[in-house]
């Protein structure tokens, strides 16, 4: 796990030191460069060691082939590609480096190479030969891809602040996209919350062309259900077996390292199963598990951990965290991350992984589980969704919201009036709104209010509403898991794993997008997903006897600060509200209306904090 920088065109050596310093949590361990003066390449790199200490250092060269390559990730499937490559007549150097597959695999497919490689991964590979920059991310976006291209420069690296570190780019925030942010609460890709900054998609590749001085890109892989409706119960137990075969596999697959490894533990199904299957894998070894608890009960998940690991047997380690001293850390860790970040849970993330990498280097987590077997609330809400829009008249739905605008504020997160709140909002609007309303800051109605120049809805939500009508299936449900799965988890889910690990200098792993388990998943029908009513069904069958009884019965619960409390105190950082695109006064008058406890927008205030923290670190 690493850091990657580079530029082609205007900049110094001076401009790819820096751009590398600012990358120095991603990569520790090590530095180094590559300067190609005569067509103005520059690469930086540095390396947080996992595999091969020695031989793995990058940039890595292939000097018959004029290659250079600057790699973050892992490649699961290495040693077989390696085998495979060697059959081919390539010749390694490495003992068992994965940067290394990357050269030759570069040489054998060209830019077919993404289609062979299991694993998460961001690289660029310099072919001087062709005189082109050749750019890859994986399939989910598990590691970040940024970029920009101006008249005379092309820049890219891990982290937008990397970019920023060139001399020849500018930081000023992209109106549209401050919009996109507060809609989905995230802005989704290829766009940043920066005007000249764009960030490589999921599943995609990027080739920039030195001649041209232009780029081309290409997607090669999106997550699509391709399953009939028909879910027969009589196939349940032979999908379950199939499914405990898939996800044994995958993480074997992510337990090799040459540093200590261990597993994040919550207590929930997804989380304890990679820890199950982990110590299962390893045995005599033993494995690790890591938790944080809260001085605060009803944010306290550390006691189901503990239970969890001491019926596995992992070496557990716990650490109880004090709300009031955590929340002195928010500032900084909202200072640190290059783009705002709508969900609270960055901060117990970070300190979880904070707290791992004072024993391990690697740790596996249960990231995609809910995406994959439908274990968030919507899916439950999709049912009573239908039923809701053909009922119940349009001109109803303004009373109704209205109504449950007077209940009493909750004191939980996701306390029942909050979660009607959102849903009613949500049905207000047609079906392809549904996920990206119940899950953003702001309603569409609301966007004229906040800013000056409104974005129209059709576009200020384009993304997930192409993605609803071209699905192929016409199934609610897998509609909102393909939304779920292309959006949410990589812009949220898997960029709040990055950034929290790697802000701690650890690498992070995610069992649950292996391959071959999600092409299972694609595959299967969403009635073993959501079965009458019951999220992850499928799931929970396959885990019975692997994960303890009680994990498998535990209602949900998020992995969550408690946002009511902290927001009264966080306030005074909100004071500066210079917010490209915002009318003025619109905020205060939102946090006016919550200190007086007559509305509850705890999501809009907390997006808000978040965007004032990142306006004000510029």
């Amino acid at each position: 796990m690493c850091g990657l920088a580079g530029f082609v065109g205007i900049g110094t050596q001076t401009d790819i030191h820096g751009m590398t310093a600012s990358l120095i949590h991603r990569g520790p361990d090590d530095e180094a460069f590559y300067t190609d003066l005569a067509n103005h390449v520059f690469l930086g790199f540095r390396r947080l060691i996992v595999l091969d200490p020695v031989a793995g250092a990058q940039p890595m060269q292939s000097a018959e082939h004029g290659l250079v390559v600057v790699f973050n990730g892992e490649i699961y499937n290495h040693l077989a590609l390696r085998r495979e490559l060697e059959a081919f007549g390539h010749r390694f150097r490495t003992n068992h480096s994965d940067t290394e597959v990357l050269l030759y695999g570069y040489v054998q497919w060209g830019e077919a190479l993404p289609l062979h490689l299991e694993g998460m991964f961001a690289f660029a590979i310099w072919d001087t030969l062709q005189r082109r920059v050749f750019c890859a991310r994986d399939k989910f976006g598990e590691k970040p891809f940024y970029y920009a291209i101006t008249p005379r420069l092309f820049v890219f690296g891990s982290e937008i602040s990397a970019l920023h570190a060139h001399s020849g780019l500018a930081d000023d925030l992209d109106p549209e996209s401050v919009q996109r942010f507060f809609a989905y609460g995230y802005v989704p890709a290829p766009r940043t919350i920066y005007r000249q900054v764009r960030k490589l998609a999921p599943g995609s590749t990027l080739t920039f062309d030195l001649a041209a001085n232009e780029i081309r890109l290409a997607r090669y892989w999106r997550f699509k259900i391709e399953a009939d409706d028909d879910a027969p119960a009589e196939k349940i137990p032979a999908l379950a077996e199939e499914l405990r075969a898939l996800l044994a596999v995958a993480v074997r697959r992510r337990l090799e390292a040459d540093v200590p490894l261990g597993v994040y533990l919550s207590g929930g199904i997804d989380s304890t199963a990679i820890l199950a299957f982990a110590a299962r894998a390893r045995k005599s070894a033993g494995i690790d598990s890591f938790t944080i608890g809260f001085n605060e009960p009803s944010f306290d998940e550390a006691r189901f951990a503990r239970q969890a690991a001491a019926t596995i047997g992992s070496r557990h380690h716990e650490r109880i965290v004090d709300f009031t001293d955590a929340r002195r850390e928010l500032p900084s860790l909202l200072s640190s991350l290059d783009e705002p970040f709508a969900d609270p849970s960055m901060l117990p993330t970070h300190l979880l992984a904070r707290f791992a990498r004072e024993h391990v280097t690697v740790a596996l987590s249960g990231d995609g589980g809910d995406e994959l077997f439908a274990g968030y609330d919507p899916f439950s809400a999709l049912a009573p969704a239908r039923q809701y829009q053909n009922f119940v008249p349009p001109l109803l739905h303004r009373v109704l919201r209205a109504g449950a605008g007077k209940l009493p504020r909750g004191t939980t997160n996701m306390s029942f009036d909050y979660r009607l709140r959102r849903l009613l909002r949500g049905l207000s609007h047609r079906p392809a709104l549904w996920n990206p309303v119940w899950l953003g800051a702001l309603a569409p109605e609301e966007f004229a209010a906040c800013f000056d120049n409104p974005l129209p809805t059709e576009s200020l939500f384009e993304d997930a509403i192409d993605a609803w009508d071209q699905s192929a299936s016409r199934s609610p449900v897998d509609r909102t898991l393909e939304f779920y799965t292309n959006f949410y988890l990589p812009e949220m889910i898997l960029t709040k794993a990055d950034r929290a690990s790697m802000r701690a200098s650890l690498e992070s792993r995610s069992p649950f997008l292996d391959g071959d388990l999600v092409a299972f998943c694609q595959r299967l029908p969403h009635g073993y997903k959501l079965r009458n009513g019951r999220r992850k069904f499928l799931l929970k069958e396959a885990l019975r006897g692997i994960v303890p009884d009680f994990v498998l019965r535990r209602r949900k619960k998020g992995f969550g600060i408690p946002l009511l409390d902290w927001l009264g105190a966080l306030r005074p950082v909100a004071d500066h509200e210079d917010i490209v695109g915002m009318k003025r006064g619109y905020a205060a008058a939102r946090w006016r209306g919550f200190q007086a406890k007559t509305e509850d927008e705890r999501l809009f205030l907390w997006s808000h904090l978040c965007l004032v923290q990142l306006a004000a670190k510029r």
